[in-house]
């Protein structure tokens, strides 16, 4: 592993640990040129996704891309940080198992709603105005009327 503070391709490993609910591994890192500290991340990854945008261009599917999306949408709510690693890490599995290497955006966007609207509604309702493109005030409260129950009177 490259040290990512002089460039030396020699570093060593100083402890390895099970991280993400045992789907990762974390290792700390030491490079003997500089003593920089470290940690990279290891993942199993089952195969590669392409992800196929509503416009029909094609890229490759990108772990932290998605986690940003979730982590700005999860932003200042009371959600624990290991929570929100494990519903991503449940997420990449769900659409590496689906069988197939080219999954559209709408997809994923889907499976991502999913999750969020199961552990907060306030981060449902963030990702949803982007993912759905809101454009005005009028979308989100015809959204988040869909969401109470009927009957159910405001507050």
């Amino acid at each position: 592993m490259r040290c990512p503070f002089c460039g030396n391709i020699d570093t060593q490993v100083k402890d390895s640990r099970p991280a993400e609910d045992h789907v990762a591994i974390r290792r700390r890192r030491l490079c003997p040129a500089c003593g920089g500290r470290f940690t990279t991340y290891e993942r199993v990854q089952l195969r590669d996704l392409v992800v196929i945008k509503t416009n029909g261009r094609r890229e490759d599917f990108d772990r932290d891309k998605l986690e940003r999306s979730i982590r700005i949408a999860l932003q200042k709510r009371p959600v624990d940080p290991e929570r929100m690693d494990q519903m991503i890490s449940g997420i990449v599995r769900r659409l590496e198992s689906m069988g197939e290497t080219d999954i559209a955006s709408k997809v994923i966007g889907e499976i991502v709603m999913e999750a969020l609207a199961r552990i907060d509604t306030v981060a449902y309702v963030r990702f949803a105005s982007v993912y759905k493109n809101f454009q005005e005030a009028g979308d989100f409260d015809k959204f988040v009327s869909e969401l109470r129950p009927q009957g159910q009177p405001e507050e």
